[in-house]
């Protein structure tokens, strides 16, 4: 949200919760800076309206009041617009606790913080120390890529953006058209859900194979945002994690720890090889790419022409 907009709501939710009595649109734009330089009454009343709509979207409760002096009026009453008490137990506190203290970068580690005073204040316990309560567990959650505080910023607002992606089978990156559903960390790594615009389809990036900048795009979303995300779900299908098949590889020795890590067989070939016998499940071919030479897919035959198929396509790249 731009600064401009976001100042503008916040006057105009001041100005609705601090009147004994319900304003008419006249007397608020009287009282904004904003809407005095709003120009016509044309360009003040979509302004307003759109600025209206924006609070009830975010949860005050506007009351509109007819036939005042001829006018109508408005107003946000605190009662109506007030939470009801917070009550914490200790487990609910310390779990509060330890989720404000995940966070190590600059601009969330701010936000966590003022939550937690802002539940301190309202009841959280003063005595409840997260770290004793479970066993001086020190969470963090790790975020190395430069793209993860736009996306974060671009779920929250619903803004499509743009960013150049390199698939893994990919030997150059490709623009993607995205409308930004969800942020999740999966083993380490972060991934983001979201509406592809040019593929007409819901897909999964990894923040790590994001190049360049994220740019926003002005325009509302143009697919319909599911209630849930299945966001681990799809990461796990695609590295067979679901699967319920399995798949017999030829791995060069001290090679390929994950899938070392995956196997549920493992047998001694000789001559620097293993065989591994391990989960197959949808995706595992773009996966077992990633280890080029050292990785040959012996069974099933459609898995090693998917892997074989994705290594030209990175050769002809």
């Amino acid at each position: 949200m731009a600064i401009a907009k976001a100042e503008r709501l916040m006057n105009l939710a001041l100005c609705l919760l601090g009147t004994r009595r319900p304003l008419s649109k006249r007397e608020l734009r009287e009282s904004i800076e904003a809407y005095l330089e709003a120009g016509s009454d044309d360009s003040f009343n979509r302004m307003f309206e759109r600025d209206k709509d924006d609070l009830r979207e975010l949860g005050l409760v506007i009351e509109t009041v007819e036939n005042l002096d001829g006018e109508v009026g408005y107003q946000a009453r605190r009662d109506s617009n007030s939470l009801p008490p917070i009550t914490l137990d200790a487990e609910e506190a310390a779990a509060l606790g330890l989720a404000a203290k995940v966070w190590q970068q600059a601009r969330l580690a701010g936000a966590a913080s003022g939550a937690l005073q802002k539940l301190r204040a309202a009841g959280l316990p003063e005595d409840v120390d997260p770290y004793e309560a479970h066993g001086a567990l020190e969470p963090r959650i790790p975020v190395h890529e430069t793209a993860f505080e736009p996306l974060m910023l671009a779920c929250r607002d619903r803004r499509p953006v743009v960013f150049e992606y390199r698939k893994a089978t990919a030997a150059r990156p490709e623009p993607r058209h995205v409308e930004p559903w969800a942020l999740e960390c999966w083993r380490g790594h972060w991934y983001l859900a979201g509406f592809d615009r040019d593929r007409g389809a819901e897909r999964v990036f990894r923040l790590s194979r994001i190049t360049g900048k994220v740019r926003s795009r002005g325009g509302a979303f143009t697919a319909e945002v599911p209630d849930v995300v299945t966001v681990r779900e799809t990461v796990a299908s695609w590295a067979g994690e679901t699967a319920d098949r399995s798949a017999l590889i030829r791995l060069r020795s001290g090679a390929g720890y994950p899938l070392r890590a995956r196997a549920t067989a493992v047998r001694e070939l000789g001559d620097g090889w293993d065989e591994l016998e391990i989960p197959y499940g949808h995706g595992l071919d773009a996966w077992l790419v990633e280890f080029g030479p050292d990785v040959v897919v012996l069974d099933p035959a459609e898995l090693r022409a998917d892997v074989v198929d994705r290594l030209r396509a990175v050769a002809k790249g």
